[in-house]
């Protein structure tokens, strides 16, 4: 047995593409369109997975968006995707720098916690050991749920 991906369900396509691409980093494996099914699927991986989701087609993260509008709530309730990352602060800067709230900052330089535009909690973790403390992470509080 071998991990493959986790599905998430997405409302809006290319607001979900560009906060999982454009600032999360994560790269595009495939996508496919099932008109039949009236869906589309579109395969991510982290940076450091690229080659492996490429020849293995795991580990991924797989987006379906339906087409007919549907109303998708209880992303806490899924828990959350994980991610281990290079540079947690720089990586938490960028994402408050392209508007995305941070609901959890990194007080501790190894944990934070934001949210996909569905609602989907997303823990990023620092590699290796955490980072010493820094503001403004340091007296930043939590916002909202994560």
């Amino acid at each position: 047995m071998r991990y493959l991906h986790t599905m998430v369900r997405v409302s809006d396509l290319e607001k979900s593409l560009d906060f999982y691409c454009n600032k999360l980093g994560l790269i595009e494996i495939s996508r496919r369109d099932v008109e039949q099914g009236r869906f589309t699927l579109v395969f991510l991986a982290a940076p450091g997975d690229r080659e492996q989701a490429s020849e293995h087609y795991a580990p991924m993260l797989e987006l379906t968006y339906n087409w007919d509008p549907e109303d998708y709530s209880g992303g806490r309730n899924f828990g959350h995707l994980a991610y281990q990352v290079d540079d947690i602060y720089a990586l938490c800067e960028h994402l408050q720098q392209c508007g995305v709230t941070i609901n959890r900052p990194p007080r501790d330089g190894r944990m934070a916690f934001v949210r996909s535009p569905d609602g989907i909690s997303i823990e990023l973790l620092q590699k290796g050991d955490a980072l010493p403390g820094k503001e403004p992470w340091l007296s930043m509080p939590n916002t909202g749920e994560w």
